[in-house]
């Protein structure tokens, strides 16, 4: 007799309880790397389009207005405030206006407290663990308010951005200043063009993330914590200068619901940040001047909701550059072309440490849907065959 579901032989190991260096055998598994470079349907391409044009808005009218001003050095301070436009963008038309707010209130929140960690004069040590407590805090934060993309990881580069020395307290004060009032331009950007964003179709929904009772919240939370500790100090004791971006190459990974999406982000991010430093360095290396720098945020920031939808690393390598591009305004006389090797090589670590974190912290639960995941792929390609 001919069983209707998987073949016997797929069905134990989908089912029984499943070990960590098993879960790795699934996780190297051929499809995996297949999957992680498909290209998806972007169903709603409209509205990540919008998001993106509104905070290229922003940075078209902010940016030069901060260079002009008597404070040019907090141009970078202002370009973190923009971020904010890409949320809420599937939320009701009702939601959108509070989800924004929220974040510029977060965005503000994350530059306020590291920098007065920064003013205070606490060691890097301090401030290191901070930042890894900032990767959880703010992941929670996304999930229970329901932000969207781009989720956590725009308040952890703000996080990041705010690091290092601030001499006094108006340094703070012009800081948390730039970045809230180019959030509240962002806000306005979005309130005023509401009515161009389209409301999901009456047949389906907008894209969310599942529900996750507060337990797990707290518990993916307190992962990413550590794996997000580990990458920082690791980053750290090889002498890089951008461990944050180690913290946001573990936060990427180790955010995903399942250990295979968690592992598609791995390679997505290696991937694509690897292409994007390379743009990056292509533009940094040539000199650019500061209107070109915001020409470019502004193309990049549409390009990048146009394609990150269809394949997460394929919008890596807009992001990349882009990222880059807003430390280069923050620190012109120390940041440049030779970001962009760094910038790979915390990356590679930064997923290396959250992949393995991933699965170092999974349930028996996450192993065993790992399994049942992998046993109806293989189950697929034998009918296929």
């Amino acid at each position: 007799m001919t069983s209707a579901g998987p073949g016997p032989e797929l069905r134990p190991s989908a089912e029984r309880p499943t070990g960590r260096i098993e879960a790795m055998r699934h996780l190297m598994m051929r499809h995996h790397l297949r999957d992680s470079f498909a290209l998806g349907k972007q169903p709603f391409l409209y509205n990540s389009g919008l998001a993106g044009l509104q905070a290229g808005l922003t940075v078209a009218i902010a940016l030069p207005l901060i260079n002009l001003s008597p404070w040019p050095h907090l141009i970078g301070f202002g370009s973190l405030g923009a971020l904010i436009a890409l949320f809420g963008r599937f939320a009701p038309h009702r939601d959108r206006s509070r989800v924004v707010l929220a974040c510029g209130f977060w965005q503000v929140m994350a530059v306020l407290v590291m920098s007065t960690t920064a003013l205070l004069g606490a060691p890097l040590p301090l401030q290191f663990a901070l930042l890894a407590l900032s990767c959880g805090f703010f992941f929670f934060v996304a999930v229970t308010g329901s932000f969207g993309p781009p989720g956590a990881l725009i308040f952890v580069f703000a996080a990041g951005a705010s690091m290092g020395q601030v001499g006094s307290p108006t340094e703070l004060l012009e800081r948390v200043s730039a970045t809230a009032v180019v959030a509240a331009l962002a806000w306005m950007v979005c309130r005023t063009t509401e009515t161009l964003r389209r409301p999901a179709p009456a047949d389906r929904a907008f894209p969310a993330e599942p529900y996750r009772p507060i337990g797990h919240r707290l518990f993916a939370a307190g992962r990413i914590v550590a794996g997000s500790a580990v990458a920082i100090f690791a980053s750290h004791a090889f002498g890089a200068d951008h461990p944050a971006w180690a913290a946001m190459g573990a936060l990427a990974v180790m955010q995903g619901s399942h250990l295979h999406i968690s592992l598609n982000r791995a390679l997505q991010r290696m991937v694509g940040t690897i292409l994007g430093a390379i743009l990056a360095w292509l533009i940094l290396f040539q000199g650019p001047s500061l209107w070109a720098i915001i020409c470019a945020l502004f193309l990049l920031q549409f390009a990048t909701e146009m394609i990150i939808g269809a394949n997460y690393g394929l919008g890596q390598v807009l992001v990349t550059p882009m990222a880059l591009l807003m430390s280069h305004l923050a620190a012109p006389h120390v940041a440049g072309a030779a970001m962009a090797p760094e910038r790979i090589l915390d990356t590679l670590l930064g997923v290396c440490v959250g992949m393995a974190c991933a699965v170092l912290f999974s349930s028996n639960d996450d192993r065993r849907y790992l399994a049942r995941h992998n046993a109806e792929k293989t189950g697929t390609q034998m009918t296929a065959r």
